[in-house]
């Protein structure tokens, strides 16, 4: 008798969670810990997003107010500002990110 023939089937987009079945089901304590490693995990890519967009931000400010006589007087003084505080604000953002554990 012919069976049908194994396909190769290609890898599912993302990391896949590998599961020992030796090890056994998982405590409450040791879900709890899991989930809150994953939520850290989360949150710490969300914070380097926000750090990447506060970068992005400044220099986008900063070629505004250096942008010279296409944009008015106004709002290239506020947009200096707006860089400078924005790009400050970026680096105490990563300084804390550095820190955390």
């Amino acid at each position: 008798m012919t069976g049908k023939p194994f396909k190769i089937v290609s890898p599912v987009p993302g990391a896949a969670e590998l599961y020992d079945l030796g090890r056994g089901p998982e405590t409450t304590g040791q879900r709890v810990q899991r989930l809150q490693a994953e939520a850290r995990l989360l949150a710490r890519e969300e914070i380097e997003r926000l750090d990447r967009d506060l970068r992005r931000l400044a220099d986008q400010a900063r070629a505004v107010a250096e942008g010279g006589d296409a944009y008015p007087a106004g709002i290239r003084e506020l947009a200096g500002r707006i860089g400078v505080d924005t790009a400050q604000r970026a680096e105490i953002l990563r300084a804390l990110l550095d820190r955390a554990p």
